[in-house]
């Protein structure tokens, strides 16, 4: 925890290696201050087909996932600051958009807590 997954059309891969960034979203989102470096986790989903405004539109949208307890202006500023090195990174693409989702403490687990 955190999972950030970024969802965007197969071109990206084409304007900017993907290790890439994966590696600056980690960075943006380790330097909030907000996770443990070893906590954090960004993955990307390519869309080979997608519709996008009734037609084709290169499109980044990343979905946060992250324990809830963080105030609404901490995950503003997140959300704000990985929007803004993707705009950095892909100036060209139109559509850059990211919502974050809290989990429940109480129903969340994973294999450690077993």
């Amino acid at each position: 925890m955190p999972h950030f997954i970024l969802d965007c059309s197969e071109n990206i891969l084409a304007i900017q290696e993907p290790r890439k960034v994966l590696e600056a979203i980690f960075k943006t989102v380790f330097s909030t201050g907000l996770f443990e470096k070893n906590d954090i986790k960004v993955r990307l989903n390519p869309f080979k087909y997608s519709l996008v405004k009734g037609g084709e539109a290169d499109f980044i949208h990343v979905f946060g996932n992250i324990m809830e307890g963080r105030s609404v202006a901490q995950k503003a500023k997140l959300s704000k600051e990985i929007v803004t090195k993707l705009n950095d990174l892909f100036p060209d693409v139109p559509i850059i958009s990211i919502n974050i989702r809290d989990f429940e403490k109480d129903s969340y687990c994973n294999k450690s807590m077993i």
